[in-house]
């Protein structure tokens, strides 16, 4: 028998959800450094430079790698031979150790999660509960795996009850493209075969916890049909031209994991759930010796990666573009922003266009005319930090509302991650305003062009309320012009033909 301590478990959970908020996994930094080096595209490149950045800027400060730190997902495999010293249920240790990691006064987490979704869709201030899964094994140990799963790449899961007959390749590059960028490739794909629609989602999820390790596949050769699938999807998946953020390259995907379970004779369920560009995940084992243990990686093991879009990009003020500058923006090309932007994220929007509606115009302090919006949810400040981590949210959520906040508010243009949907071109093309992309998975990077920041409206939404932002040389791409030309259309199609290209001189 193993005694294990109630405090063990809640720190250990605690520890390993700050650890993984500011440490990528090398594995993943490597990869991403190994697709950096081999890209050919240079807007990818770029988008990889500041992920890369970005990445040890968080680790060198204790920061989180993202701003959407995430909702907390935890496999415990709970040995038959273990006893508790405490009497609080396992669950309850888990949301402790949650609640003590998001609010570590030292390294603020954001506290995104809802309680009654399909209602009042209310804070819980703490970012619990996790979502749990426990399994009873044999044995004197408690085995934890946790992540913890932003928003962006977990909204694009997908699930599908294919024939038994049916290619689960085919089903992969047909839905790949599907998903747009809003998961911040280059990532992972974790995908679950198998069992029924929730054991699929479930093993995909869980697929995701393993490291990336497909290039020693490629080296060794496949052994099984699991592995060829792995492999085959990987090829099928760049091949698409997707690209870093979406932008167009030649990695969109760094691995494949899949796991699968016995199914039924008529069935073939199908999970595919990716994994973006800060990926979070820490293994632990609880033996009844204390708390886990958690070692900070060198960062000699980071690359030394210099960027400086300086000399190519156009220099933009705030404070005085007018229609005017905007039309000549060009897509694709790169700008740096400075002077004064204001935040919003869905339900700013919802009670924004709420207040219009009702004629109660803006609220005091909120002027959009010849404006720019910032879809984002920033972290909270700690030390001297003006705001925290404060990286975009996917734009495609506020498309709904851009044709009625552009008309009746005199916005001229948008900031958010990856493409716009054909509802949000449409209203972009009709106002002749423009969409600028910043990159996902590099956070902390874009907060140090924050010079001050302050809260102007809606507080009650916590990190969904209204700020206004003064920002220094902000670095953005211009997604969609004011002709509605989207470089998230154009850039995957050129790089898909070239690849196709490539691909037909070498097999000639």
């Amino acid at each position: 028998m193993t005694l294990i301590r109630n405090e063990d478990v809640i720190q250990s959970v605690a520890d390993a959800l700050q650890y993984i908020s500011y440490y990528h996994p090398l594995d993943f930094v490597k990869a991403v450094h190994e697709a950096y080096e081999k890209e050919e595209s240079e807007a990818a490149k770029d988008a990889m430079a500041q992920i890369l950045i970005n990445s040890r800027l968080c680790a060198e400060g204790k920061r989180p790698i993202c701003q959407d730190t995430g909702i907390v997902t935890v496999f415990l495999k709970v040995g038959m031979g273990v006893q508790w010293e405490g009497d609080m249920l396992l669950a309850d240790m888990v949301n402790e150790g949650v609640r003590r990691a998001y609010l570590n006064p030292d390294n603020i987490l954001r506290a995104s999660i809802l309680s009654d979704p399909a209602g009042a869709r209310i804070n819980t201030k703490d970012n619990t509960p996790a979502v749990i899964h426990t399994e009873i094994v044999k044995g004197n140990e408690i085995e934890v795996k946790l992540a913890a799963k932003g928003g962006g790449s977990e909204n694009k899961a997908k699930l599908a009850m294919l024939n038994p007959s049916d290619s689960i390749v085919d089903w992969v590059e047909r839905t790949l493209p599907t998903m747009g960028a809003g998961w911040c490739p280059p990532g992972m794909l974790g995908i679950g075969i198998g069992g029924t629609a929730e054991k699929a989602t479930l093993l995909a999820k869980e697929s995701l916890m393993d490291p990336i390790d497909i290039h020693e596949l490629r080296e060794r050769g496949p052994s099984n049909r699991v592995e060829e699938l792995r492999l085959e999807i990987m090829d099928r998946a760049n091949s698409l031209g997707i690209g870093a953020q979406g932008l167009g390259g030649l990695t969109t995907v760094m691995d494949v994991k899949i796991m699968e379970y016995p199914t039924h004779a008529a069935s073939l369920p199908v999970a595919m759930i990716p994994n973006c560009a800060a990926t979070r995940h820490a293994h632990f084992t609880l033996d009844g010796s204390g708390i886990a243990e958690f070692t900070p990686p060198s960062l000699d093991e980071w690359p030394e990666i210099s960027w400086d879009v300086g000399p190519r990009a156009r220099k933009v003020n705030l404070d005085t573009v007018t229609a005017d500058d905007i039309a000549a923006w060009q897509p694709g090309e790169t700008l740096l922003l400075s002077g004064t932007m204001l935040t919003g994220r869905d339900a700013a929007h919802k009670r924004l266009l709420s207040m219009l509606d009702k004629g109660e115009g803006l609220p005091a302090g909120v002027d959009f005319k010849n404006k720019f919006i910032y879809y984002v949810g920033p972290v909270d400040a700690v030390r001297d930090e003006v705001i925290g981590p404060a990286g975009p949210t996917t734009a495609t959520r506020m498309d709904k509302f851009t044709d009625s906040l552009l008309e009746k508010t005199g916005l001229i243009g948008m900031i958010g991650k990856a493409e716009r949907g054909q509802i949000g071109i449409d209203a972009i093309k009709k106002h002749k305003a423009v969409y600028l992309m910043a990159v996902g998975g590099a956070a902390y990077l874009v907060s140090k062009a924050i010079r001050k920041a302050k809260i102007v409206a809606f507080e009650d939404l916590g990190m969904e309320a209204i700020h206004e932002f003064e920002v220094d040389e902000m670095p953005v791409t211009v997604a969609v012009d004011v002709n509605g030309v989207s470089v998230h259309q154009t850039g995957p199609a050129i790089w898909k033909k070239r690849i196709a290209e490539e691909h037909a001189i070498k097999v000639t």
